[in-house]
């Protein structure tokens, strides 16, 4: 199988990534696996895509292949003769390069268009470029939420929540801007507004008093939640002393998961869209029974799953790859990718 995983930056990754650990998996399992920065693709006169590419060795340590990805080597790849691509540059991360934000997404749905498997599906994927997306799952299980940049409105949703809400920004991640407004800081409320809407529009959301404990991450496959040997791939999330964020590189910590029956009726619940979107690999953010966030582009934490399960996520996820591969060969490219992404 021929693997092409079009990521951020090559120059950027670190070792204990996720997506290190997909393609060194895949590499070891007799894969061939290449590696393309998002400013790296080549649309050709003859409509193909190719890329100048990183190539993954079979023997290659987590180190080696971080050392690897900073040389200056490159070969060029015609990525249309590749079985799949997995797409795993995140627009969030782009602040610097707003050209780069869309660009996984639109040469994906080109690679799409000439057969290529391509996971998640760009097509899913164009829906999901910020947080507005999340308002598409069932309100039953998120918390209420306005999103505007009117001040007024946003204090009229706060005062309706006892004055403790959530605000952060429609377009970002890893924990910045995000405020917790407690009734006697809503003197503050008007510069938080100001100091997020700067940079677009503001989510604000009901606070839930469980996201104290912190949050669960949850891997779902195909829909369903990624588990092997009765393990879940998940973990618990605990934010550092008097931080709202859970986030581990802004000062939270990882434990293990209870991945409860409310838990995995959620999962149910958001099961129909993440098929219909063709999502085969996501993050679920989850505090008690609600869904705080999605990860659709480039979810990470799967050595951290592996760490408390004791088993090899990514193993799992490559084997799901191989069988899609399969799928495609027997139908003769009969199937549309997004069906393809989230077939078992």
């Amino acid at each position: 199988m021929k693997i092409g995983i079009i990521i951020n930056n090559t120059h950027t990754e670190k070792s204990e990534y996720t997506t290190t650990r997909l393609a060194l998996n895949a590499a070891r399992m007799g894969h061939s696996v290449v590696i393309v920065g998002s400013g790296d693709l080549t649309y050709n006169p003859d409509g193909t895509i190719s890329g100048f590419a990183k190539t993954v060795k079979k023997n290659s340590t987590a180190a080696s292949y971080i050392k690897d990805l900073n040389s200056n080597s490159t070969n060029k790849v015609l990525l249309s003769e590749l079985d799949v691509v997995l797409l795993r540059s995140d627009p969030a991360e782009e602040i610097k390069r707003p050209w780069a934000q869309h660009t996984g997404v639109t040469f994906g749905k080109l690679l799409a268009n000439s057969g290529i498997t391509v996971l998640n599906d760009p097509d899913g994927l164009s829906k999901a470029v910020n947080k507005m997306y999340f308002q598409s799952y069932p309100e039953s299980v998120r918390p209420r939420t306005i999103i505007s940049r009117n001040p007024d409105e946003i204090k009229a949703f706060s005062k309706e929540h006892s004055g403790k809400i959530v605000l952060k920004p429609l377009q970002g991640s890893g924990g910045q801007n995000v405020f917790l407004v407690h009734e006697k800081e809503n003197a503050n409320l008007n510069q938080m507004i100001e100091a997020i809407s700067r940079d677009g529009y503001v989510i604000a959301q009901e606070y839930l008093p469980k996201a104290a404990e912190g949050d669960t991450r949850l891997f779902v496959m195909n829909g369903k939640p990624l588990q092997h040997k009765g393990k879940y791939a998940a973990f618990r999330r605990q934010r550092s002393e008097g931080d709202l964020r859970s986030n581990v590189h802004a000062g939270g910590k990882i434990m293990q998961a209870k991945i409860t029956d409310e838990i995995l009726e959620l999962t149910n619940i958001v099961r129909p869209k993440l098929i219909r979107d063709g999502m085969f690999l996501v993050g679920l953010d989850i505090v008690d029974n609600k869904l705080m966030e999605i990860n659709v582009f480039s979810p990470g934490g799967l050595g951290s799953a592996q760490k408390f399960e004791g088993v090899n996520f990514a193993k799992i996820v490559i084997e799901s790859i191989e069988e899609k591969v399969r799928y495609k060969k027997y139908y003769d490219n009969g199937l549309e990718n997004r069906m393809i992404a989230t077939l078992e």
